[in-house]
Protein backbone atom coordinates (compact mmCIF):
# COMPACT_ATOMS: atom_id res chain seq x y z
CA UNK A 1 0.00 0.00 0.00
CA UNK A 2 1.52 3.23 -1.04
CA UNK A 3 1.62 5.79 1.78
CA UNK A 4 1.07 8.36 -0.36
CA UNK A 5 0.37 9.15 -4.17
CA UNK A 6 3.29 8.35 -6.37
CA UNK A 7 2.22 11.39 -8.73
CA UNK A 8 3.38 13.44 -6.43
CA UNK A 9 6.62 11.75 -5.93
CA UNK A 10 9.31 14.75 -6.90
CA UNK A 11 12.10 12.72 -9.25
CA UNK A 12 13.53 15.22 -11.72
CA UNK A 13 15.29 18.26 -10.78
CA UNK A 14 12.52 20.03 -12.87
CA UNK A 15 9.95 19.25 -10.67
CA UNK A 16 11.96 20.26 -7.81
CA UNK A 17 12.70 23.29 -8.93
CA UNK A 18 9.18 24.23 -10.30
CA UNK A 19 8.46 24.01 -6.56
CA UNK A 20 11.49 24.89 -4.45
CA UNK A 21 12.93 26.82 -6.55
CA UNK A 22 16.76 27.02 -8.56
CA UNK A 23 19.50 27.64 -6.33
CA UNK A 24 20.20 31.70 -6.27
CA UNK A 25 23.31 32.84 -8.20
CA UNK A 26 24.34 34.94 -4.85
CA UNK A 27 24.28 31.62 -2.86
CA UNK A 28 26.95 30.87 -4.51
CA UNK A 29 29.42 33.90 -3.11
CA UNK A 30 29.17 32.32 0.79
CA UNK A 31 31.20 29.77 -0.89
CA UNK A 32 34.86 29.10 -0.60
CA UNK A 33 37.17 26.45 -1.63
CA UNK A 34 39.30 26.63 1.48
CA UNK A 35 39.61 27.09 4.68
CA UNK A 36 40.26 31.34 5.75
CA UNK A 37 40.84 32.38 9.02
CA UNK A 38 37.69 33.08 10.11
CA UNK A 39 36.75 29.04 9.64
CA UNK A 40 39.85 27.77 11.31
CA UNK A 41 39.14 29.68 13.99
CA UNK A 42 35.37 28.33 14.24
CA UNK A 43 36.82 24.47 13.66
CA UNK A 44 39.08 25.15 16.62
CA UNK A 45 36.51 26.52 19.15
CA UNK A 46 34.00 23.87 18.22
CA UNK A 47 33.09 21.17 20.38
CA UNK A 48 30.62 19.54 18.29
CA UNK A 49 31.12 17.72 14.58
CA UNK A 50 28.61 16.06 12.66
CA UNK A 51 30.00 13.81 9.88
CA UNK A 52 29.00 11.83 6.87
CA UNK A 53 30.91 9.84 4.45
CA UNK A 54 29.55 8.74 1.28
CA UNK A 55 31.24 6.01 -1.27
CA UNK A 56 29.16 6.52 -4.29
CA UNK A 57 26.93 4.24 -3.49
CA UNK A 58 25.82 4.30 0.60
CA UNK A 59 26.69 7.08 2.81
CA UNK A 60 26.91 6.96 6.68
CA UNK A 61 26.58 9.78 9.10
CA UNK A 62 28.52 9.79 13.01
CA UNK A 63 28.92 12.43 15.30
CA UNK A 64 32.26 14.02 16.89
CA UNK A 65 33.14 15.29 20.04
CA UNK A 66 34.85 17.00 22.37
CA UNK A 67 36.86 19.59 24.14
CA UNK A 68 37.15 22.91 21.72
CA UNK A 69 39.96 22.06 19.34
CA UNK A 70 39.74 18.90 18.90
CA UNK A 71 39.78 18.77 14.93
CA UNK A 72 42.85 21.04 14.09
CA UNK A 73 42.46 22.51 10.12
CA UNK A 74 44.67 24.98 7.75
CA UNK A 75 44.00 26.26 4.59
CA UNK A 76 43.29 22.81 2.75
CA UNK A 77 43.28 19.92 5.11
CA UNK A 78 41.00 19.33 7.68
CA UNK A 79 41.92 16.54 10.21
CA UNK A 80 39.76 14.55 13.17
CA UNK A 81 41.27 12.13 15.55
CA UNK A 82 39.58 8.92 15.13
CA UNK A 83 38.91 8.72 19.14
CA UNK A 84 36.34 11.85 18.53
CA UNK A 85 34.44 10.08 16.09
CA UNK A 86 31.19 7.63 17.52
CA UNK A 87 31.97 5.49 14.19
CA UNK A 88 35.70 5.89 12.59
CA UNK A 89 35.27 3.61 10.31
CA UNK A 90 33.36 4.96 7.98
CA UNK A 91 36.19 6.92 6.89
CA UNK A 92 38.13 5.52 4.57
CA UNK A 93 40.81 7.02 2.07
CA UNK A 94 38.58 8.55 -1.18
CA UNK A 95 35.84 8.71 0.23
CA UNK A 96 33.46 11.89 -0.13
CA UNK A 97 32.92 13.78 3.52
CA UNK A 98 30.29 16.35 4.54
CA UNK A 99 30.57 18.21 7.84
CA UNK A 100 28.87 20.71 10.08
CA UNK A 101 30.62 22.17 13.18
CA UNK A 102 28.25 23.76 15.46
CA UNK A 103 29.59 26.67 18.70
CA UNK A 104 28.16 26.98 21.70
CA UNK A 105 25.58 29.92 22.12
CA UNK A 106 25.86 30.62 18.03
CA UNK A 107 22.56 29.74 15.84
CA UNK A 108 24.21 29.86 12.62
CA UNK A 109 26.66 26.67 11.70
CA UNK A 110 29.71 25.77 9.28
CA UNK A 111 29.47 23.44 6.75
CA UNK A 112 32.83 22.03 5.77
CA UNK A 113 33.34 19.43 2.28
CA UNK A 114 35.69 17.75 0.76
CA UNK A 115 37.30 14.19 0.45
CA UNK A 116 39.02 11.92 2.84
CA UNK A 117 42.83 11.68 1.90
CA UNK A 118 44.07 9.08 4.13
CA UNK A 119 43.23 7.79 7.93
CA UNK A 120 46.97 7.60 9.25
CA UNK A 121 47.88 6.81 12.94
CA UNK A 122 44.89 7.23 14.03
CA UNK A 123 44.19 10.90 12.04
CA UNK A 124 41.60 11.36 9.66
CA UNK A 125 42.95 13.96 7.03
CA UNK A 126 40.20 15.52 4.95
CA UNK A 127 40.79 18.04 1.58
CA UNK A 128 38.55 20.89 2.00
CA UNK A 129 36.78 21.67 -1.16
CA UNK A 130 33.92 23.89 0.29
CA UNK A 131 33.17 25.78 3.32
CA UNK A 132 30.13 28.52 3.67
CA UNK A 133 28.21 29.45 6.51
CA UNK A 134 24.42 28.28 7.44
CA UNK A 135 21.75 30.18 8.90
CA UNK A 136 20.49 29.92 12.44
CA UNK A 137 16.52 28.75 11.81
CA UNK A 138 17.48 24.91 12.44
CA UNK A 139 18.68 25.63 16.29
CA UNK A 140 16.23 28.46 16.27
CA UNK A 141 13.59 26.14 15.53
CA UNK A 142 14.77 23.38 17.77
CA UNK A 143 15.68 25.75 20.57
CA UNK A 144 18.84 23.97 20.98
CA UNK A 145 21.08 26.02 22.78
CA UNK A 146 18.38 26.94 25.67
CA UNK A 147 18.16 22.84 26.68
CA UNK A 148 18.80 21.40 30.29
CA UNK A 149 20.48 17.92 30.83
CA UNK A 150 18.54 15.11 30.20
CA UNK A 151 20.19 12.01 30.48
CA UNK A 152 17.34 9.49 30.88
CA UNK A 153 17.67 6.29 28.29
CA UNK A 154 14.62 6.67 25.50
CA UNK A 155 11.66 4.30 25.51
CA UNK A 156 12.28 2.93 22.30
CA UNK A 157 13.89 4.71 18.77
CA UNK A 158 10.85 5.36 17.32
CA UNK A 159 9.04 7.50 20.48
CA UNK A 160 13.00 9.08 20.01
CA UNK A 161 12.57 10.12 16.62
CA UNK A 162 9.16 11.58 16.97
CA UNK A 163 10.41 13.66 20.00
CA UNK A 164 13.29 15.05 18.81
CA UNK A 165 13.94 18.69 17.85
CA UNK A 166 16.90 18.55 15.58
CA UNK A 167 18.58 16.37 12.86
CA UNK A 168 21.46 16.02 10.55
CA UNK A 169 20.62 14.81 6.95
CA UNK A 170 23.77 13.15 5.52
CA UNK A 171 23.82 13.08 1.40
CA UNK A 172 25.53 12.76 -1.28
CA UNK A 173 25.57 13.33 -5.83
CA UNK A 174 25.92 10.72 -8.30
CA UNK A 175 30.12 11.05 -8.04
CA UNK A 176 30.23 10.38 -4.23
CA UNK A 177 30.56 14.04 -3.04
CA UNK A 178 28.49 14.79 0.28
CA UNK A 179 26.55 17.04 1.81
CA UNK A 180 25.22 17.23 5.95
CA UNK A 181 21.89 19.70 6.10
CA UNK A 182 20.93 20.61 9.58
CA UNK A 183 17.23 20.65 10.07
CA UNK A 184 15.16 21.53 13.49
CA UNK A 185 11.42 21.79 14.21
CA UNK A 186 9.26 21.36 17.59
CA UNK A 187 8.40 18.47 19.22
CA UNK A 188 6.00 16.16 17.31
CA UNK A 189 7.16 18.69 14.09
CA UNK A 190 10.84 17.27 13.84
CA UNK A 191 9.98 13.77 12.20
CA UNK A 192 7.05 11.23 12.13
CA UNK A 193 7.26 7.42 12.16
CA UNK A 194 4.66 5.69 9.67
CA UNK A 195 4.83 2.26 8.05
CA UNK A 196 8.73 1.42 8.07
CA UNK A 197 9.64 5.50 7.19
CA UNK A 198 10.74 8.03 9.07
CA UNK A 199 9.12 11.52 7.59
CA UNK A 200 10.74 14.92 7.95
CA UNK A 201 9.91 18.12 5.98
CA UNK A 202 11.43 21.16 4.68
CA UNK A 203 11.39 24.54 6.20
CA UNK A 204 12.83 27.78 4.87
CA UNK A 205 16.62 27.91 5.61
CA UNK A 206 19.85 28.74 3.41
CA UNK A 207 18.40 28.75 -0.43
CA UNK A 208 20.00 25.90 -1.01
CA UNK A 209 18.58 22.45 -2.27
CA UNK A 210 21.51 20.62 -2.22
CA UNK A 211 20.41 17.37 -0.63
CA UNK A 212 17.13 17.52 -2.42
CA UNK A 213 19.48 17.45 -5.61
CA UNK A 214 21.25 14.69 -4.03
CA UNK A 215 18.06 12.71 -3.30
CA UNK A 216 16.98 12.45 -6.74
CA UNK A 217 20.45 11.69 -8.45
CA UNK A 218 21.25 9.43 -5.46
CA UNK A 219 18.47 8.64 -2.94
CA UNK A 220 20.48 6.47 -0.02
CA UNK A 221 20.69 9.00 2.69
CA UNK A 222 21.79 8.66 6.52
CA UNK A 223 20.38 10.79 9.40
CA UNK A 224 20.70 11.36 12.77
CA UNK A 225 17.87 12.90 15.24
CA UNK A 226 18.75 14.41 18.65
CA UNK A 227 16.68 15.74 21.47
CA UNK A 228 18.56 18.50 22.48
CA UNK A 229 19.42 18.29 25.77
CA UNK A 230 19.84 14.26 25.71
CA UNK A 231 23.15 12.56 24.89
CA UNK A 232 21.21 9.79 22.63
CA UNK A 233 20.97 10.24 19.06
CA UNK A 234 18.62 7.83 16.86
CA UNK A 235 20.36 6.46 13.35
CA UNK A 236 18.31 6.34 10.36
CA UNK A 237 19.56 4.95 7.25
CA UNK A 238 17.76 4.00 3.79
CA UNK A 239 16.38 5.33 0.65
CA UNK A 240 14.54 8.70 0.43
CA UNK A 241 11.78 9.75 -1.40
CA UNK A 242 10.54 13.62 -2.21
CA UNK A 243 6.64 14.26 -1.99
CA UNK A 244 4.55 17.28 -2.80
CA UNK A 245 1.85 14.98 -0.98
CA UNK A 246 -0.75 17.55 0.89
CA UNK A 247 -1.83 14.95 3.37
CA UNK A 248 1.67 14.12 4.63
CA UNK A 249 2.70 17.80 4.70
CA UNK A 250 -0.18 19.14 6.22
CA UNK A 251 1.07 17.20 9.53
CA UNK A 252 3.88 19.25 9.74
CA UNK A 253 2.67 22.80 9.57
CA UNK A 254 3.63 25.32 12.37
CA UNK A 255 2.15 28.49 13.18
CA UNK A 256 -0.43 28.08 10.17
CA UNK A 257 2.34 27.66 7.73
CA UNK A 258 2.92 24.10 5.52
CA UNK A 259 5.80 23.05 3.74
CA UNK A 260 6.19 22.58 0.88
CA UNK A 261 7.82 19.45 0.26
CA UNK A 262 8.02 16.49 2.78
CA UNK A 263 10.73 13.29 2.75
CA UNK A 264 10.33 10.07 3.56
CA UNK A 265 13.48 7.74 4.43
CA UNK A 266 12.13 4.16 3.63
CA UNK A 267 13.95 1.99 6.14
CA UNK A 268 14.23 -0.88 8.53
CA UNK A 269 17.42 0.39 9.63
CA UNK A 270 16.96 2.15 13.18
CA UNK A 271 19.97 2.35 16.01
CA UNK A 272 19.45 4.07 19.68
CA UNK A 273 22.30 4.74 21.20
CA UNK A 274 24.34 7.21 23.79
CA UNK A 275 26.70 9.09 21.71
CA UNK A 276 30.04 9.46 23.52
CA UNK A 277 30.80 12.20 21.02
CA UNK A 278 27.80 14.86 23.15
CA UNK A 279 28.65 13.09 26.38
CA UNK A 280 32.48 14.79 25.88
CA UNK A 281 30.99 17.84 23.92
CA UNK A 282 29.08 18.72 26.88
CA UNK A 283 26.58 21.06 25.29
CA UNK A 284 24.64 21.55 28.14
CA UNK A 285 23.82 23.48 29.93
CA UNK A 286 25.52 26.02 27.65
CA UNK A 287 28.09 27.70 29.35
CA UNK A 288 28.63 31.50 28.84
CA UNK A 289 30.53 31.54 25.18
CA UNK A 290 34.32 32.38 25.52
CA UNK A 291 35.53 32.00 21.60
CA UNK A 292 34.64 35.41 20.72
CA UNK A 293 33.13 34.91 17.26
CA UNK A 294 30.96 36.76 15.03
CA UNK A 295 29.60 34.67 12.55
CA UNK A 296 28.06 37.76 10.28
CA UNK A 297 31.57 38.91 10.34
CA UNK A 298 32.99 35.93 9.18
CA UNK A 299 29.77 35.33 6.14
CA UNK A 300 30.53 38.50 5.23
CA UNK A 301 34.63 37.85 4.39
CA UNK A 302 33.13 34.65 2.25
CA UNK A 303 31.30 36.72 0.54
CA UNK A 304 33.89 39.19 0.01
CA UNK A 305 36.54 36.93 -1.53
CA UNK A 306 33.74 36.30 -4.26
CA UNK A 307 31.54 39.00 -4.81
CA UNK A 308 33.70 39.99 -8.11
CA UNK A 309 32.00 36.49 -9.25
CA UNK A 310 28.90 37.91 -9.64
CA UNK A 311 27.45 41.59 -10.71
CA UNK A 312 24.69 43.07 -9.47
CA UNK A 313 25.04 42.34 -5.90
CA UNK A 314 24.31 45.31 -3.59
CA UNK A 315 27.39 46.42 -1.61
CA UNK A 316 24.98 47.27 1.23
CA UNK A 317 24.20 43.25 1.92
CA UNK A 318 28.10 43.07 1.97
CA UNK A 319 28.36 45.41 4.80
CA UNK A 320 28.17 43.33 8.67
CA UNK A 321 25.46 45.62 9.60
CA UNK A 322 23.08 45.16 6.24
CA UNK A 323 23.59 41.31 6.61
CA UNK A 324 22.89 41.56 10.08
CA UNK A 325 19.71 43.42 9.68
CA UNK A 326 18.87 40.95 6.75
CA UNK A 327 18.95 37.96 9.07
CA UNK A 328 17.38 39.35 11.74
CA UNK A 329 14.30 40.19 9.36
CA UNK A 330 14.64 36.41 7.54
CA UNK A 331 15.21 35.18 11.30
CA UNK A 332 11.64 36.87 12.03
CA UNK A 333 9.67 36.68 9.16
CA UNK A 334 10.27 33.51 7.47
CA UNK A 335 10.80 30.82 10.08
CA UNK A 336 8.45 28.49 8.78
Amino acid sequence: MELFNPKTVINTVEALEAVAGRILPSMKLKVINHLDEGAIRWIAASPLLFAGFGDGETIGITLGGGDSGFATADTHQLRVPTAMLDDPTLARPGTGFGSLFLLPGIRETMRVNGRVVDVIDGVIRIRVEECYGHCGKSLIRSDFWNATPDDRAPQDDFSFVCASRFMALATMDANGCADLSPKGDPADKMALVEKGCVWFSDRPGNHRTDSFHNIITQPHVSAVFLIPGSTYVASVSGTARITTDEGIRTRFAVQGKTPALATAIESNNFELSQSPALLRAKLWPMSEPTHGIQPTKIFVEHMNMNKGLEGGYASAELSMPGLQDLLKKEYKENLY
